[in-house]
C-alpha cells in the first residue's frame, strides 16, 4: 500500500508534464499525493470495514467527498458526488491504481484476486476493469510470497492475456497518456520487471510518460512486494499526507492481516 502511495506522490508532478528518462529528483519540489492515494486508503478502510460491496462503496464516496479537489476522472468524480450507487462499465486504470491493500489482506492468491474484483466491479464492471486490478492484486501477493520474476510474469501472462515480452527501451519512445487498464497495467508491471530496487522500479514507471502518477502507484505497489523500501523514502511520502490518511494508513497497517467476513 505504501508502494502505491509513494508512486504517487513521486508521479504527481509528470503526470500532464511528461518525461522520458530515469533522471528527476524522486520528490520534487510541489509533488502531492493525488486521487491515487486517496482512493487506496479508502480500499483499505472499505478492507476493514467488512470488504462488501457497500463497504467500498461507502468508504469511496466518503473519502472522495472528504478529498475534492485531488484529480478524479470524469465519470468517476461524477459517480462519487452522486447519490448513485451502480457501477458504470469503465475499463480505466483506476481500479489497478487503488487495489493494492486488498493483496495484504489474503494468504490465498483466490481470496486475493475475489476481492479485487469485488473492489473494481462496484465502478469499474467492464470485463478490462476487472482484469487489470485483478492483475495488480496478483502480482503483488505473488511477490509477497516471493515468487521470481519470471514466475509472476508466467502468471498474469498466462492467467490475464497480458503481453509482458516488450521491453521499456520499446515502449518508451511511443508510449503516451493512456487512462485505460488495458494500456496501464501490463507496462506498469514490466517497469516492475525490469527494475533492480524500489526506487528503480518507481524511475523505470515515470520514464515512460503516460499517466504518470498512476502508472508508478501500480508499479511501485508491486515493488513494495519484493523489495525493502529505503526508510527515507517511505517517511518522506508519509510526511505529504494530511493527519487524516495518515490515519487510515496507520490503522491499516496494524490491521491489515484481517479476517473479511
Amino acid at each position: 500500500m505504501i508502494g502505491a502511495i509513494i508512486g504517487d506522490i513521486v508521479g504527481s508532478v509528470y503526470e500532464w508534464n511528461n518525461i522520458k528518462t530515469k533522471d528527476f529528483p524522486l520528490f520534487s519540489p510541489g509533488c502531492f499525493f493525488t486521487d491515487d492515494t486517496v482512493m487506496t486508503l479508502a480500499i483499505a478502510e472499505g478492507l476493514m470495514n467488512g470488504g462488501d460491496d457497500e463497504d467500498f462503496i461507502a468508504a469511496m464516496k466518503k473519502y472522495g467527498r472528504l478529498y475534492p479537489d485531488s484529480g478524479y476522472g470524469g465519470r468517476f468524480g461524477s459517480w462519487l458526488f452522486s447519490d448513485d450507487i451502480n457501477p458504470y462499465n469503465s475499463w480505466g486504470n483506476g481500479s489497478a491504481m487503488r487495489v493494492s491493500p486488498v493483496a495484504w489482506a489474503f494468504d490465498i492468491l483466490t481470496e486475493v484476486e475475489k476481492y479485487a474484483k469485488i473492489s473494481a466491479a462496484v465502478t469499474h464492471n467492464h470485463p478490462e476493469g476487472i482484469k487489470g486490478a485483478q492483475a495488480t492484486a496478483a502480482a503483488i501477493f505473488l511477490a509477497r510470497m516471493g515468487k521470481t520474476k519470471e514466475e509472476i510474469k508466467a502468471y498474469i501472462e498466462n492467467k490475464y492475456g497480458y503481453d509482458l515480452n516488450r521491453s521499456l527501451d520499446e515502449i518508451r519512445p511511443n508510449y503516451r497518456f493512456n487512462e485505460s487498464c488495458q494500456e496501464t497495467v501490463p507496462e506498469a508491471i514490466i517497469a516492475f520487471l525490469e527494475s533492480v530496487d524500489f526506487e528503480d522500479a518507481i524511475r523505470n514507471a515515470i520514464s515512460l510518460g503516460g499517466d504518470s502518477d498512476t502508472l508508478a502507484a501500480i508499479t511501485g505497489s508491486i515493488a513494495e512486494a519484493a523489495y525493502c523500501i529505503p526508510k527515507e523514502i517511505k517517511e518522506k511520502a508519509l510526511s505529504i499526507l494530511d493527519q487524516g490518511l495518515l490515519d487510515v494508513y496507520r490503522e491499516a497497517q496494524s490491521r491489515m492481516k484481517i479476517l473479511i467476513r
